[in-house]
């Protein structure tokens, strides 16, 4: 249902016209996603390549105001640099919670 994707660069001198961009896109998904009786927000992050510690920032930023909303955000096709830099700054569970961490 979702087209919404992460840009193939996330760094902090563009992570906030990023935020800017695709939180209306985000809220408005999550309303979709609801109204159909879904709980899913999905986001891909495969054409992600080129990312810093701000992409974390937005990433739990995407995920809490799906929260807010009461729909969970999954992230798809996410590169294994961006997953371990959440392991190293000890935000994995929160972006891949358990239950979902073997499907991610």
């Amino acid at each position: 249902m979702s087209g919404l994707k992460l840009p193939a660069r996330l760094r902090t001198d563009g992570a906030r016209a990023a935020w800017v961009q695709m939180s209306p896109a985000l809220r408005a998904e999550a309303a979709q996603v609801l109204a159909a009786a879904g709980r899913e927000v999905r986001l891909s992050a495969a054409e992600l390549k080129d990312f810093d510690s701000s992409a974390l920032s937005l990433l739990l930023s995407a995920a809490r105001q799906c929260s807010e909303q009461g729909a969970t955000l999954k992230l798809d096709g996410a590169p294994e640099k961006l997953r371990e830099l959440a392991r190293v700054y000890g935000v994995a569970e929160l972006l891949w919670p358990p239950s979902h961490a073997a499907q991610a």
